[in-house]
């Protein structure tokens, strides 16, 4: 079974636990680090399209329509999320009944990172939340998310990483692959969901070859900045 199909089966088998372990698991960190990335991509006082890439059940789509319609410069701004879960996406078409915004689209859609449905030049801006690590092929997500957006427009990445510090590493280490699975598996009743997590972060490309990937594939500009001693990263790219 290829990558993608398991990372859709996986993640539709936790979707109903998804949002209540998410935000235990992080002790509600992951709420400041969506925000930060937040004012990064809503920088401008203007009507914009934002992609949400790997949207899962929703929190980082809604959080930009919510700073975007504080703008009333941004009447008309549409912000669209998709995911391959079909699970996650039920979780969060429930929440988006109970979101209305005055000046701001939400839509949410399947699909898939890799080919997305979309036309070249699309969108102003495009946000992935700890989802890149799930991309079966990674530098054909990162090309088909610089077609569809917009000369000019912004990338931002918000991923999970491995803090930088020995000790702190060792300490995190401990939590992210012992306790953490643990914890999710016994709430979930799917333990290697929550093997997998930290498997796949600790997979992932570290910022000195993540960096080089985002240029490499053709973005402009690219920051990062590591979050909370570096147990999140942010990048920041432009086309």
């Amino acid at each position: 079974m290829a990558k993608k199909e398991k990372i859709q089966m996986l993640f539709d088998g936790i979707s109903a636990d998804y949002d209540k372990l998410n935000h235990l698991l992080s002790m509600n960190v992951d709420k400041g680090w969506r925000r930060r990335a937040v004012r990064r991509l809503c920088n401008e006082k203007r009507a914009m399209s934002y992609l949400d890439v790997a949207c899962g059940t929703g929190d980082f789509a809604f959080a930009i329509a919510d700073r975007a319609d504080r703008l009333p410069e941004s009447q008309g701004s549409v912000v669209v999320g998709l995911d391959l879960s079909e699970g996650m996406l039920n979780v969060a078409k429930k929440k988006l009944e109970k979101h209305t915004w005055d000046n701001v689209k939400v839509m949410l859609r399947q699909g898939d990172c890799e080919a997305l449905p979309f036309e070249d030049d699309s969108f102003d801006r495009i946000s992935v939340g700890f989802g890149v690590r799930n991309f079966e092929h990674l530098e054909i997500g990162l090309s088909e998310m610089l077609r569809v957006l917009k000369p000019g427009g912004r990338l931002v990445i918000l991923e999970l990483s491995v803090p930088s510090n020995r000790l702190i590493g060792l300490i995190y280490g401990w939590y992210f692959t012992r306790i953490l699975p643990f914890i999710g598996g016994k709430i979930s009743g799917d333990r290697p969901a929550y093997e997998y997590l930290p498997a796949s972060v600790l997979k992932f490309p570290k910022p000195e070859v993540f960096v080089p990937m985002l240029e490499h594939t053709g973005y402009r500009n690219v920051v990062h900045k590591a979050l909370s001693l570096g147990i999140c990263r942010m990048y920041i790219a432009e086309k």
